[in-house]
Order: C-alpha cells, then structure tokens, then sequence
C-alpha cells in the first residue's frame, strides 16, 4: 500500500492506495498531522511507501516519523517522471504541477491534455500527445479574489462564494459575485479556447477544491476530477520505487 501525504499552506491531505484503487482520504490540519499519521499506520499496516508533496511548511520531525516506518520519496523537480519537462525554469515549477502533469500522461496516453486545478490559485499545466509538458499559467483563486477585493479596498465586504442568477449585478453584494465567479468561469473558458484553437482533439480536466462549485457553470466538454492530484502522486511514487 502507499500513502500519499500532499501538504499545503494550511491543510495536508493524506491518501492511502492500494495499486491503483483510492481506499481512504482525509484533509487535516497542519497541526493535527502527527496524531492523524498514527491513526492511518494503525488503520493500514500495510502501507510500505510514502510520498510527499509539499507546497507548505512540513516539519522534519514528521519526515522522520515517515521515513521509519515506510520507505520514503520527497517530490523535487528530480524526481522522475513520465513525461519530457519543457518548462524553461524546471526547479521553479511546483511539485503539485508535477503531479497534475503525470496523471494526465497516464491517465489519458497519447492525448493532448489541459488540467485546470481550481484551488487558492487556478493553475494551468498542458501536456501534449507525445507526453510533453509546456507549461502552463497560473492566475488567483475564487477565494484570493474575494478576499483581494476586501483587503485592497476601503468598504468592499469580504463574501463567501456564491452563484448569481444574472452577470448583471444590481447590488454591491451581487456585483461582487458576478466579477468573481462569472470572471473566473469566462477565464476558464476563454483558455480553453485559446488551447483548442492551437491543439485539436483537447482533453480537458477540472480538479481542486472549486471542482464542484464550477464544474455546472462551464459551456465547454470538461472531465472534473477532484481526486486527480492524488492519483498523480500516486504514480509518481509507483514510478520512482524503482
């Protein structure tokens, strides 16, 4: 069995798998790690292998606590992968990208792939059918333009996420909604044009947090996945066991 251990600013995301079969995941708190490596150890005795991907601050100690108890790989920009990195700065491009890029040459070989991971950032990452990685973009999360819009300003409220029924707000509250959430629904479109105008016969997957909530206001043929980053880390480990 492997663990997957995906650590970020505030929450780490543990993930036991069985090959490729998802058996158990959990979001917890930075804080709160320790205690819930121990209740998954105890859970599944079997797991022999660990990865982790961090994006975050993890502490030493648990590295430590992993590294006794399974055999543990540490996602870098060195570790290998199936695809051929074109980024122009490859040790800058982040470890969670990394992983979006394997899943999608795995997942969906021979295949000219665009994953849009809507998370505290959207990012974009492309690779093309002859498993290559070129890159991408990276633009602010539903949550960051919310909370943009409060911090930089003096009266903007800070709001929660939510639909609108019509672009046209008729209130400060709906106006808001509407910059946000339309805003980043027409970006998303508006890229995906610009890749099918480039690439035919485009692959598109959704993941991240704000799957669910965007996944019903896109036009464009979209496979949402919320696990994608998951299994990515899982065959980045399963890669580099040998």
């Amino acid at each position: 069995m492997n663990l997957i251990v995906d650590v970020g600013n505030t929450y780490v995301k543990l993930a036991v798998f069985k090959e490729d079969s998802l058996l158990h995941v959990v979001s917890v708190k930075l804080i709160s790690l320790s205690e819930n490596l121990e209740n998954i150890f105890k859970d599944y005795p079997s797991i022999s292998n660990t990865i982790v991907s961090s994006v975050g601050m993890l502490h030493n100690e648990s590295l430590k606590k992993i590294a006794k108890r399974t055999q543990l790989h540490e996602l870098t920009s060195s570790s290998k992968t199936a695809f051929v990195n074109k980024y122009a700065s490859p040790k800058t491009l982040g470890v969670d990208r990394i992983a979006l890029a394997m899943a999608g040459v795995l997942l969906y070989p021979n295949k000219n792939v665009l994953i849009i991971d809507a998370g505290t950032c959207i990012t974009y990452d492309f690779v093309t059918s002859g498993a290559e990685y070129l890159g991408g973009a990276i633009s602010p999360g539903i949550t960051m333009r919310y909370t943009a819009l409060n911090n930089l300003t003096a009266k903007l409220p800070l709001l929660d996420k939510k639909h609108t029924e019509d672009f046209i707000g008729n209130s400060t509250e709906t106006s808001i909604h509407s910059g946000v959430v339309n805003g980043v629904c027409i970006e998303i479109e508006g890229i995906i044009g610009q890749y099918k105008s480039r690439f035919k016969d485009l692959t598109v997957i959704l993941t991240g947090g704000d799957t669910h909530f965007l996944s019903k206001r896109l036009k464009n043929t979209i496979f949402a996945d919320s696990k994608f980053l998951l299994k990515g880390l899982n065959y980045l480990l399963e890669y580099n066991k040998h």
